[in-house]
């Protein structure tokens, strides 16, 4: 038990016990609800502090002004973060917190924290806030590709595995957080899944909406200042969805906007897979901001060492 030797002693221990009691009831309740509760205090959600200025004295009335609350920052972070669809399980994924076992994992981390420099968010002589852009696009791919693979007879395809191996080695970790980092800074981006964003798109082809579906869905990886494409490539190739590629991955290039991707596919095989003229317009305008690398599965070890 703990001895007291004055009543300030008593007090203060009072208080740092009814502080501990209010951050324990306020960490277990329910979330709350949207509403004034969850509100800014300062500007009841609406992002705007409002103000009175006077131009003297006898200026009874003053004139309405505003300026923007201190939470709008916060809250167009929050906006971004949504509608950059980062995927749940990378929602921890931070540079910081990337395995560096292995030479190429440092190498991956290095080329990733390099192209960040290619981006800044500065403020224009007349005051606006303007942002540069890489000029490349980032690649980090595999040195022998999926498909490439499933050619060798099974003995051989498990040597390959062994020593090419590219499945689990921390490349979408890498580029999740440069998303989030980027968000951070201030650019739009969108993070797509291949399989999922390719199917969505060809479904909306067919819609019977006049192609409005179509259209939001492409324009959205268009207009996006970044498109985060996670294992590009991963569909079957047909000529439907090769168009499709070289659609996005053109238009991107003809505005200036970088993709930043990843695959398990190799440079022969994605090109198979995406179409040559899609894949030489990707590869092209990566610079040297595209690796080929292959070690060992992390999720295998991760399995290993909770069992």
């Amino acid at each position: 038990m703990t001895k007291f030797q004055s009543v300030e002693e008593v007090m203060a221990d009072m208080e740092k016990y009814q502080k501990l009691q209010k951050n324990f009831s306020q960490k277990s309740s329910l979330p709350k609800k949207p509403g004034a509760d969850n509100e800014c205090p300062k500007c009841n959600g609406k992002e705007l502090v409002f103000y009175k200025v006077y131009r003297d004295e006898n200026d009874e009335f003053g004139t309405d002004w505003a300026k923007p609350c201190e939470c709008s920052a916060r809250k167009e972070w929050q906006r971004r973060f949504k509608s950059s669809m980062v995927p749940d399980e990378f929602v921890d994924a931070r540079l910081d917190n990337f395995n560096m076992d292995t030479n190429i994992q440092n190498l991956m981390h290095e080329m990733t924290v390099d192209y960040l420099q290619e981006f800044s968010v500065y403020t224009a002589e007349d005051g606006r806030q303007e942002k540069k852009f890489s000029n490349y696009n980032f690649g980090l791919i595999a040195e022998v590709g999926e498909s490439s693979m499933r050619e060798l007879n099974p003995v051989d395809r498990a040597k390959m595995k062994k020593l090419k191996n590219n499945f689990g080695i921390g490349k979408t970790h890498l580029q999740m957080a440069l998303a989030k980092k980027l968000v951070k800074d201030g650019f739009n981006v969108l993070v797509v899944s291949d399989v999922t964003f390719i199917d969505d798109l060809m479904q909306a082809r067919k819609a019977d909406d006049n192609n409005e579906s179509y259209f939001k869905l492409l324009d959205s990886a268009l207009k996006a200042d970044v498109l985060i494409w996670d294992d590009i490539g991963k569909v079957s190739n047909t000529e439907p969805r090769e168009r499709m590629y070289y659609t996005i991955i053109n238009e991107r290039y003809k505005r200036n906007k970088p993709i930043v991707f990843n695959s398990n596919e190799d440079r022969s095989s994605l090109a198979e897979k995406i179409g040559y003229a899609g894949a030489s317009r990707l590869f092209g305008e990566c610079g040297r901001y595209l690796l080929e690398a292959s070690g060992k599965d992390m999720r295998f070890k991760e399995v290993a060492s909770n069992v």
